[in-house]
């Protein structure tokens, strides 16, 4: 018996060490010439608010995608261009967009990306009982028009791998050619993000719960 429960404890540090050790977060005095102006870019731009401080390089690093990112500096500069049009620049109305966001990281049970996002999407107007709802694995209840037809194109997209006609329709009639390669735009951004926090096993603030139950 004690045997078999020196072996698990043994098998459980051992999956935290390898957790641990998956893109080790990197100082600022440990970055590359690339590294760097990626992290300057970075933190110069909507993200960081123009502050370069040491402070903030660790805050950049620690949370989100960037740390991993930064491993493959050059690919890391072209998908953050791309999120900065996705989060910033976008012509889908902010509450629609971070819905899309919500969608993307129930889809990859993205524990990070939806602790991240949650209180973006409420403050930009989302009901919370969507949210809860989504959570859940749930289609929402009482949705606007306008939500409805952002989680059938994004639901559909992500489990079908295409839309319907009928929804493809519904959600040009609202946001237009432009409005639907946003939303295309902002399910594929935010998969390569989840897939990276997946990957890259970044941690929720201490004491936080995981948001998401697993899907059955």
């Amino acid at each position: 018996m004690k045997k078999t429960i020196a072996i698990a404890v043994l098998l459980a540090t051992g999956a935290a060490a390898q957790a641990a050790d998956r893109f080790p977060i990197l100082t600022r005095d440990q970055l590359t010439p690339e590294q760097s102006k990626l992290v300057s870019t970075l933190l110069a731009g909507p993200r960081g608010g123009g502050d370069t401080s040491a402070a903030s390089v660790a805050n950049l690093m620690a949370n989100g995608p960037f740390n991993a990112w930064a491993r493959s500096p050059d690919l890391g500069d072209r998908l953050q261009k791309v999120g900065e049009y996705i989060r910033f620049n976008t012509s889908i109305p902010l509450r629609l967009n971070e819905f899309a966001i919500l969608i993307t990281a129930r889809h990859w049970t993205s524990q990070y990306e939806w602790f991240a996002h949650l209180p973006l999407a409420l403050k930009a107007g989302l009901d919370p009982k969507i949210a809860a709802e989504l959570a859940q694995n749930q289609r929402p209840a009482n949705m606007k028009d306008d939500e409805a037809a952002v989680y059938e194109f994004c639901t559909e997209l992500h489990r079908n791998k295409n839309v319907s006609d009928a929804t493809y329709q519904r959600a040009t009639a609202l946001f237009g050619e432009k409005g639907v390669m946003d939303l295309i735009g902002v399910s594929g951004y935010y998969t390569a993000v989840s897939m990276t926090l997946n990957v890259a096993d970044v941690k929720l603030p201490a004491g936080q719960p995981d948001p998401l139950p697993a899907l059955k």
